[in-house]
C-alpha cells in the first residue's frame, strides 16, 4: 500500500542511554526509546533523589520516583504522571516526578545534549531502575548518569497519519464523554 508506493517519512527519534561506575549492575540493556525511571523498590518510604544537569545541583526530589522521557516517551509513562506532551521529532528530555511529596515539584524539559546524574536515596538501600518497562535492582551507592544516546532510531511513518491526528484519537480530545 502507502509504503509500497513512497507515501511515507522517515523520522528520527532520540533514544536515552544510562550509564554507572558500577560495573554489577549486569545490565543488559542501557537504551530506551521511551523512558528511563527510578522508582523505590517496595512499598517502603519514598526516595529521595538528588538531580544534577550537567554537574549543576538542581533539586532533591521526594517522591516514589522520577521519570526521564524522550519526545517519543512523553505520551507513555510520563504522561501518566503529568509530563510535558512533546512532538516526538522535537528535541528535549523530560524529568517528572512520580509522587512528589511537594506540590509545588514540577515536570520539567531539558536540553537534549544535558547529562543527568542522580544519586538516589532510600530506606531500603535500594532502588528500581525501569528502562522501557524492564526493571533492575540498584543499590542506592550507585549513581546513575542519563543522556541522549549518539545514535538515534529511524521509524518510518506512514504520510497520512500524523502526530496531532493520533493525540486527538488517544486522548479523545473534543469528544463529549457525558453521555
Amino acid at each position: 500500500g502507502e509504503i509500497i508506493d513512497g507515501n511515507y517519512r522517515i523520522e528520527e527519534r532520540t533514544l536515552l542511554e544510562i550509564s554507572t561506575e558500577d560495573v554489577v549492575t549486569g545490565l543488559d540493556n542501557v537504551h530506551a526509546l521511551n523512558e528511563v525511571a527510578v522508582l523505590k523498590q517496595d512499598t517502603s518510604s519514598m526516595l529521595s533523589i538528588h538531580a544534577f544537569i550537567n554537574e549543576e545541583y538542581l533539586t532533591t526530589y521526594q517522591a516514589d520516583g522520577l521519570v526521564i522521557a524522550t519526545p517519543t516517551g512523553s505520551t507513555a509513562y510520563s504522561l501518566s504522571v503529568g509530563g510535558s506532551i512533546l512532538m516526538p521529532t522535537s528535541s528535549g528530555i523530560i524529568v517528572s516526578p512520580v509522587a512528589p511529596h511537594s506540590l509545588t515539584t514540577r515536570p520539567l524539559v531539558v536540553e537534549n545534549d544535558s547529562r543527568i546524574r542522580l544519586q538516589v536515596e532510600s530506606r531500603s538501600h535500594h532502588y528500581l531502575v525501569s528502562m522501557d518497562g524492564k526493571s533492575n535492582i540498584f543499590h542506592e551507592k550507585t549513581q546513575l548518569e542519563i543522556f541522549k544516546a549518539n545514535y538515534s532510531l529511524k521509524v518510518i511513518k506512514r504520510n497520512k497519519h500524523t502526530f496531532f491526528e493520533t493525540l486527538r484519537d488517544k486522548l479523545m480530545w473534543g469528544k463529549d464523554l457525558r453521555s
